[in-house]
């Protein structure tokens, strides 16, 4: 790996700037930068690494100081930049600057010379179409490379957007851990120069530090092949990619050579690549006693706590392993490390144990103690607690279960567990299992399989890669829990704006797209919509009354009303308990419209990834019934399919062309032409043949729609083109025939009613 990564570093090498190479007599340097510190957190690392590239590049060229490759490297030590083919120096400029007339005012002209830094016999005077006007020209030289990258490294350091940074002793940087050193190197064939620098007493220098335990002590480096050189004999991997592959290579063959396999896990594998400079990698056994838990707790709980690996046994599922990596070879081969490690861990699986146990008695007896937990844990301070979250999801879970081939039982019934496991203590303690572990309790309560898994699922879609969920009472359960956050939020005008989306609106919006969609499931929303809109907005409208009545009777309390007048207040507040307050029909269907609207939008980026057009999804979406998204995107896509085909292409020609006569004809009669058109009064074969050809097309395409039958559809009508244009080739349609020209219209009237079946070709674009 060492040869490669050296092999990597002289290839780039390869491709000195040709401004670099243009002057002969100045030598080509190469810059090498290292900021080494105390621990840098390792979810900073890359980015850092990144930050430092951009903003030295960025400053070089803007100085004039170009480059032919750069790359970055991080440590939890270190953070390195390796710039190839820099100039020697920024070139000399010479710029032109147009200033006022000759015969301006002296003020305006000493204004321009003070701005230039010019006397007046620097000055040109020239003639122009505007008359005379005075130029300068101003030479600007070039400085050193060293003078540059001094200020524009110091610019970086100073000015590093590190998201958490500190100061240190009496200086004023700021830095993400205390500053140590400041490598800084120019290299040319003559050898190395330092460039001189000093920050808050820092000074620049020629030398770095090894492996804090395994190496310590000063390196002193000549370039960057030297540094890699000496910092991998000091027992430091400057690559993290290096560092991961490593630890991932010895991690898979310690467990191979036990028959076992690591549960692969990026995220975890980038982080601990950034907690090391030397990775050595130790396996190590579970305790027997925390075998039974549920692998999911086990690689959590190691995961946040210990970052370690879980180890698996494929024939099992179990986790009975862990890989933990240290940061330094030790002579015992890393066996106090491991014991350490194995320790700390005992007590933490402890810790789930007791959690995980405690839990499964409130789960066999029924949680009912969680489902009241929920009433004094607040979803929205607008719409209520999670228990009120969860009875308009058993109700919407009811609703929906037979559209989607649910049993509404096990539906509400699911609905009504699926969140008691949020006021569980090991969710409490690991958030990242809610669901998960809801899943698991429901089980042990003897609970329907469908309605325990329901509880896992009804979360997912969480993102664009997830899986959906495909069991039917898992599938109305999550419907619902999207579908009240949406109207919920709508509700109360908490929609999202710009880039801002606080409620992951947007996130659900596509869950719902993607399950319907993906599970082939034909549900109209607007009713489950207006529904629960109706309910939240009744239930908004009875808290605001009831908060303002109870606010003037404590008002009446503190002023000493009598006695009668409180109780009259108590009265009304209760009577306004038990009332019904009927949701305005036309508030609700204007918010159902409106969170339809955002739907479609979302389901349009979704077509958009798939390669569909947005004037297609518009085309669809102006058709009835497009509150099924499922049947939505079947017409889309079927109608995309056809345009692509010459057929359907020149077909929206020819349906152009005829609407646009007819509209025409339309807005200068004054009348419709949607009816009455007949074979007898056509006076040429093409005429005829159109005739034939739109009866064949309806027969076809009658009964295709009413199956939903789309793609059969589209092909009928897409026929239609070799008729329509053979019409348009050989017919004119306005013809000095008075009853002709009626009959023609209504032809094209027959075309347009045939074709805006399928989909609303107007809107489709060219």
């Amino acid at each position: 790996r060492l040869l490669l990564f050296r092999l990597w570093t002289l290839g780039l090498r390869g491709a000195i700037h040709p401004a670099a190479q243009s002057d002969g007599e100045m030598p080509v340097p190469d810059l090498l930068i290292e900021l080494f510190s105390e621990e840098i957190p390792a979810r900073m690392q890359t980015r850092a690494a990144g930050d430092l590239k951009k903003l030295v590049t960025d400053g070089l060229v803007e100085a004039g100081l170009t480059y032919a490759s750069a790359a970055a490297f991080s440590t939890p030590r270190r953070l390195t930049l390796t710039i190839e083919g820099a100039l020697a120096a920024s070139p000399t400029t010479v710029e032109e600057r147009k200033g006022p007339k000759a015969d301006a005012p002296e003020k305006a002209i000493d204004g321009f010379l003070r701005g230039a830094g010019l006397t007046r016999g620097d000055l040109e005077e020239r003639d122009t179409p505007k008359g005379k006007i005075l130029f300068a020209k101003i030479t600007k030289p070039g400085r050193p490379a060293a003078e540059i990258v001094a200020e524009v490294l110091e610019q970086t350091i100073r000015n590093f957007p590190w998201p958490r940074s500190m100061r240190w002793g009496r200086g004023t940087l700021k830095w993400v851990r205390p500053l140590h050193s400041i490598l800084c190197i120019l290299v040319t064939e003559e050898g190395a120069e330092v460039v001189p620098m000093d920050i808050d007493g820092i000074a620049a220098g020629n030398t770095t530090q090894g492996h804090r335990f395994m190496s310590p002590g000063a390196i002193t480096v000549r370039n960057f092949d030297d540094y890699t050189t000496k910092l991998q004999r000091a027992h430091v991997v400057l690559d993290a990619s290096e560092r991961a592959d490593t630890i991932w290579h010895d991690a898979t063959n310690q467990a191979f050579a036990q028959g076992l396999e690591v549960v692969e896990d990026a995220g975890l594998l980038a982080e601990v690549a950034g907690l090391v400079e030397w990775p050595v990698v130790l396996m190590g056994k579970i305790d027997d006693d925390f075998l039974g838990l549920p692998p999911e707790v086990l690689q959590t709980s190691m995961k946040e706590h210990q970052k370690f690996f879980s180890v698996r046994n494929p024939k099992s599922g179990r986790i009975e392993r862990f890989i933990t990596v240290a940061n330094r070879e030790t002579a015992d081969n890393g066996a106090t490390i491991l014991a350490g490690n194995q320790k700390v861990l005992s007590a933490r699986l402890a810790d789930a144990k007791f959690f995980w146990e405690n839990d499964l008695r409130t789960a066999n007896a029924g949680m009912a103690a969680w489902l009241d937990a929920l009433k004094n844990v607040t979803f929205h301070n607008k719409l209520g607690t999670q228990a009120d979250l969860v009875d308009r999801m058993a109700t919407l879970a009811r609703e929906i279960a037979p559209a989607v081939g649910a049993d509404p039982d096990q539906a509400e019934r699911a609905a009504r567990l699926a969140k008691a496991d949020l006021a569980s203590e090991m969710v409490y303690e690991f958030p990242e299992l809610q669901g998960l572990m809801g899943r698991y309790y429901i089980e042990a309560m003897g609970e329907d399989k469908a309605i325990a898994a329901a509880a896992q699922d009804h979360y997912a879609p969480l993102g664009p890669s997830d899986d959906v969920p495909t069991a039917p009472v898992s599938v109305a359960v999550a419907l619902a829990e999207k579908i009240d956050k949406l109207t919920g939020f709508w509700a109360i005008d908490e929609k999202p704006t710009g880039s801002k989306d606080p409620f992951a609106l947007r996130r659900a919006a596509l869950g719902v797209i993607r399950i319907l969609v993906e599970n082939d499931l034909s549900v109209n929303l607007v009713s489950p919509i207006a529904y629960n809109l109706a309910f939240l907005l009744n239930t908004l409208r009875h808290s605001e009354v009831l908060g303002q009545a109870t606010k003037i009777a404590k008002f009446a309390q503190g002023t000493g009303e009598p006695i009668w007048a409180q109780s009259f207040l108590k009265s009304i507040i209760g009577s306004l308990a038990e009332t019904n307050f009927d949701a305005n029909v036309d508030e609700v269907a204007a918010l159902d419209y409106d969170l339809l609207a955002f739907i479609h939008d979302r389901l349009k980026v979704y077509l958009r990834d798939q390669g569909i057009r947005h004037d297609i999804i518009d085309a669809c979406i102006a058709m009835d019934g497009n509150d099924d998204l499922n049947l939505l995107v079947k017409r889309a896509r079927a109608l995309s399919d056809t345009l692509k085909t010459d057929d359907g292409e020149n077909l929206i020609q020819g349906f152009k062309r005829a609407n646009n006569i007819l509209t025409q004809a339309e807005q200068a009669d004054g009348v419709e032409y949607s009816f009455g058109a007949d074979p007898k009064f056509a006076e040429t074969d093409e005429e005829r043949a159109l005739f034939t050809a739109l009866d064949k097309a309806e027969a076809q395409i009658t009964p295709a729609m009413q199956a939903q039958d789309f793609t059969t559809a589209m092909s009928a009508m897409a026929g239609l083109r070799a008729p329509i244009d053979a019409f348009f080739t050989a017919v004119q349609v306005n013809s000095d025939n008075g009853a002709v020209r009626r009959n023609r219209l209504n032809l094209l009237s027959r075309i347009r009613q045939i074709c805006l079946a399928v989909a609303d070709l107007t809107r489709i674009e060219g």
